[in-house]
């Protein structure tokens, strides 16, 4: 029996700011009533009493392409309460794809989104879909522990319609913008919830080209917003060029129609349809999110639809000696990386073995250009910005607590610190923040957050599997903001739930949840506030072909509802599969 009676919990409707006292009757996967005193009516009644019952969360910034055609309980996502997820971001997904163009769409993804090329090339069933429908009517025969839904994504139709010319970025000829547009409008006839493309520079695929679609034209991209019109659907999502510095003209004052904000604003107008991009505060511009976020209130003023995209924290590298760090292309690694983790520990206890490792250069031989250990091994270390990582840790550290002071004041280089940081039995973990810390406190964050023309997203459940794991937001809004924060003001609880629910529900038109009322989905979270906090830190290594996850779960969560069904009851998974694809238009 699914029908429920959930007994006087602390409501949180996703609409209201203000909690009520109240009683939900469920049946049949429908709220059917919200109230005082209700009666059972032969339901399972669960007390509330103490409890904040609120929408399940709606994650829109989300990469399970790839994972939701082998994996029905999707996690990390699963474990922190979302209810409904929007993957297909970032210009990267999975169809169409041509017949035996597996290989392009992998590399894509694994430069991009860092999730590893061997579980994709053999966990997806390959060869079971050409178009977008295709794929669509795969993941339709599925069933899931949360809901689903797609963005059909730039890179895949360039690849599909251009080829080879589309994947090293040749401008596209009137032919080529004709055929992607109509595959756009089909994929959001079909279904897709949006369009995304990225411009960013630094997403690129394994072997170090750049997202096809990077240098798209305005031409080209009005082109495909054009299809959202035709279709009557769908949201627009942009990575901008200079979303984490200087990259094509941004952010300037002098507003030109190069300028991406106010292209984002033309494609708004152009499509009719709402537009979202991501914005972060960067150290080299530590203000210019201000003039971003005043640029999107005056387009809009003038009837463009345009939200930036926010996260919740700072974006951050997790360096960990199992994972990523510095070291891994280094010729003295390499002879030791196959050895078991306690003897690498007692080689490098050497003092000529450690300091060989800490002045070569790297040995890039046979190792791919774009990918993540390619990168980790040539990055600027900012020890600044370098922070002890643990399970309880608040992403908002004081400038102190940075590796650069404390390498100081132990006497060493920063980089030794951090070497002999992580090679500690305990195998710790540190972060190297990239994003949202310049003033080393997170009023920024909560600036963006509070601003009406915003939404929170920026999670990327599903990628950077072993480098970054913000899937984790949902927790760390309520947790963070909305109780333990000392630095600083917190945000209302009633504020955050509305943002992680009802709002990012209006932008995608999922018109039938985010709300706790009446006639609608009964996707809801019964939360001990009080216990609710993140699980320690761990690697996994449960992805196909044997590969390695991050993966940090919750406790507090005391039942999970979706579509009426129980799928986690005391932070455990029931087992139970309602969770299913949601169209566009449906």
């Amino acid at each position: 029996m699914n029908d429920y009676l959930i007994k006087g919990g602390t409501v949180y409707d996703g609409v209201s700011h203000t909690p009520e006292t109240q009683d939900i009757s469920v049946r049949d996967g429908v709220i059917q009533d919200v109230g005082v005193n209700l009666a059972p009516r032969g339901a399972k009644v669960i007390d509330a009493d103490g409890a904040i019952v609120a929408p399940a969360w709606i994650d829109i910034h989300t990469h399970y392409d790839g994972q939701v055609t082998w994996d029905s309980e999707l996690n990390p996502s699963a474990s922190h309460g979302v209810g409904t997820i929007v993957m297909g971001n970032c210009g990267v997904g999975f169809a169409p794809v041509p017949p035996g163009g597996e290989q392009d769409l992998i590399d894509l993804m694994e430069g991009v989104e860092d999730i590893p090329g061997t579980a994709l090339y053999e966990g997806m069933p390959w060869g079971a879909w050409q178009s977008y429908g295709e794929y669509l009517d795969l993941l339709a025969d599925r069933t899931y522990a949360l809901d689903i839904s797609s963005m059909v994504a730039h890179g895949a139709v360039r690849n599909f319609v251009m080829g080879a010319r589309g994947r090293l970025n040749e401008a596209a000829t009137k032919a080529d913008l004709d055929a992607m547009s109509k595959i756009v409008e089909q994929a959001l006839l079909d279904g897709a919830v949006g369009f995304s493309t990225s411009r960013i520079l630094g997403h690129r695929s394994i072997t170090g080209e750049p997202v096809p679609g990077t240098f798209a034209n305005d031409a080209e991209v009005l082109a495909l917003a054009s299809a959202l019109k035709r279709a009557g659907r769908g949201v627009f999502q942009m990575i901008p060029s200079s979303t984490l510095g200087e990259g094509r003209p941004g952010f300037e004052e002098h507003t030109s129609l190069s300028n991406e904000i106010d292209l984002i604003a033309q494609l708004s107008h152009v499509s009719g349809r709402p537009a979202t991009f991501t914005l972060f505060q960067v150290d080299d511009w530590q203000t210019q999110w201000q003039q971003a976020l005043a640029k999107v209130r005056a387009h809009n003023a003038s009837g463009a639809q345009i939200f930036p995209q926010v996260g919740s924290r700072p974006t951050g590298l997790v360096f960990n000696w199992q994972t990523y760090h510095p070291w891994m292309l280094k010729p003295t690694y390499l002879k030791l990386k196959d050895l078991p983790l306690d003897e690498q520990r007692a080689r490098l206890r050497d003092p000529l073995v450690r300091a060989a490792l800490l002045s070569e250069a790297n040995d890039v031989s046979g190792v791919a250009p774009g990918s993540m250990t390619f990168g980790i091994a040539h990055a600027e270390l900012n020890f600044d910005q370098l922070f002890e990582l643990t399970g309880q840790s608040t992403y908002e550290p004081i400038a102190a607590e940075a590796f650069s002071h404390k390498a100081k004041a132990s006497g060493e280089a920063g980089a030794a610190y951090l070497l002999n940081y992580l090679l500690q039995d305990h195998q710790p973990m540190a972060i190297m923040f990239f994003t949202n810390y310049a003033d080393y406190n997170l009023d920024a964050v909560r600036a963006m957050q509070l601003d009406d023309s915003t939404v929170t997203g920026l999670s990327d459940a599903g990628a950077h599997v072993s480098l970054i794991f913000d899937a984790v937001n949902p927790t760390y809004q309520l947790t963070y903001w909305g109780r333990d924060r000392q630095r600083g003001d917190r945000i209302d609880l009633g504020y955050l739930i509305h943002r992680g629910t009802a709002r990012n529900a209006e932008l995608f038109g999922f018109h039938d949840r985010g709300h706790l009322a009446p006639g609608k989905r009964a996707d809801l979270n019964i939360i001990d506030f009080e216990r609710l906090k993140l699980g320690d830190l761990e690697i996994r290594q449960d992805l196909p072909a044997g590969g390695q996850r991050l993966m940090q779960g919750a406790t507090g969560y005391a039942a999970t509802l979706v579509n009426g069904v129980m799928t986690r009851l005391d932070d455990q998974d029931t087992g139970a599969r309602p969770g299913r694809l949601v169209r566009s238009g449906a």
